[in-house]
């Protein structure tokens, strides 16, 4: 064999540390920071769903691109796998017909950049919320135009299948512009996977049904609902981590209604509804998200109009909420929001000002503070966080 010279070798096993130095920086870098997906609207100048990243060490924020283009992927959803990414298609004509679109995509691990993989029906117009069931099988899709919701399967290589379910809604409530008929805002899975439930706001309801994850199946339950105040307009939905409670933002009333889980039954029961604004006159506001802080100590809900998010503090025998603050979020119209993992941050998307601004969550009262980080994203509506190397 023939000997390499010894300059050679040296300049080799130089770039053998450096490639291992560099690997383990990577890896630390890593643990530290979080991948973040940015769903928009691309009426204006968005392009698609963008990626960035958050340093969790300092709050740090980053801006790597456009990580996939398509049309208004205004909501997100992770695979439980964290290798593949679905976005609805927030429009009204697909494939030649009256509904929207469920998009899914792979995620490049070295990048985080989104391989499309197909395009299915939302089976309605206007698709704004998408979950995937707990075990993987499964994404769930809320049409608001057209006031139903759908389940599509997935397939093993991250494919979408027609969908196994639809469920169509149906009535009114009071607010003769706004709920004139259903409008599905969102749908969510309880922590055992067992029930599914959409946020109706133009019947001010949350219809609650049996879900079936082996064979993608929505049937209703019984009790099919819960109801909220006539004209709340209930929106977004959330559970508590210990499954024991959960609480929807209702965007015509500017409040938030705390609800009791049975989780053997399916069952909510209402025990408290409280403002999502400070007390004295507030002009044309409406709610937007709601999500718990993962240690469940703490709620969180956006006010837009107001701009802010609303901090409470979530009783831990009781469910029930008792106001900590109102924190501007330094930009027009937040929408949906994400706190990180870790419960160390919140991000707020300002979708009519194109920022994403970050704050700190105190851990022992849930206040937020500005970190002074924001990122320039046109239209933000939505964030999703992934481990860097998942």
């Amino acid at each position: 064999m023939k000997r390499l010279p010894q300059g050679t070798l040296s300049v080799l096993c130089l770039s053998l540390v450096a490639a291992l130095a560099a690997a383990a920086d990577q890896e630390q870098a890593g643990s530290d920071c979080l991948r973040i997906y940015v769903g928009t609207y691309t009426s204006g100048a968005s392009q698609g769903i963008y990626l960035g990243r958050l340093d969790l060490a300092d709050g740090g924020l980053r801006l790597d691109g456009v990580a996939a283009e398509t049309k208004n992927p205004s909501f997100l959803a992770l695979h439980p796998n964290r290798r593949f990414l679905y976005a609805v298609g927030e429009i009204s004509d697909f494939a030649g017909k009256r509904t929207g679109a469920v998009n899914a995509f792979r995620i490049e691990p070295a990048t985080g950049r989104l391989e499309p993989l197909n395009q299915q029906s939302s089976g309605g117009p206007g698709p704004c919320h998408v979950a995937v069931d707990h075990s993987g099988r499964n994404v769930l899709v809320a049409n608001y135009g057209g006031g139903s919701a759908a389940v599509l399967p997935i397939r093993k290589n991250g494919t979408l299948g027609s969908a196994t379910a639809f469920v169509q809604h149906q009535g009114a409530s009071v607010n003769p512009r706004r709920q004139q008929g259903p409008h599905a805002h969102s749908i969510n899975l309880d922590p055992a996977n067992r029930f599914a439930f959409v946020a109706d706001l133009g019947l001010d309801k949350v219809l609650i049904y049996r879900f079936d994850a082996a064979a993608g199946k929505l049937t209703p339950n019984d009790p099919p609902w819960a109801s909220v105040v006539p004209g709340a307009g209930p929106r977004h939905f959330a559970f508590h981590p210990t499954g024991k409670f959960a609480y929807v933002i209702n965007e015509l009333g500017s409040s938030l209604t705390a609800f009791r889980y049975d989780a053997a039954r399916g069952a909510l029961e209402e025990v408290q509804t409280v403002s999502s604004l400070p007390a004295g006159p507030v002009e044309g506001n409406s709610t937007a998200e709601v999500q718990v802080h993962p240690s469940g100590k703490f709620l969180y809900g956006s006010n837009r109009g107001h701009d802010s998010i609303a901090v409470f503090a979530a009783d831990a025998v009781t469910g029930q909420l008792k106001l900590v603050e109102h924190e501007s979020t330094q930009g027009k119209t937040p929408r949906n929001f994400g706190v990180d993992p870790t419960g160390r941050f919140l991000l707020a998307c300002n979708q009519a000002s194109d920022t994403i601004v970050g704050f700190r969550i105190d851990q022992e009262t849930g206040a937020l503070t500005p970190t002074g980080q924001k990122l320039d994203v046109p239209s933000p509506v939505c964030v999703k966080f992934i481990a860097l190397n998942p």
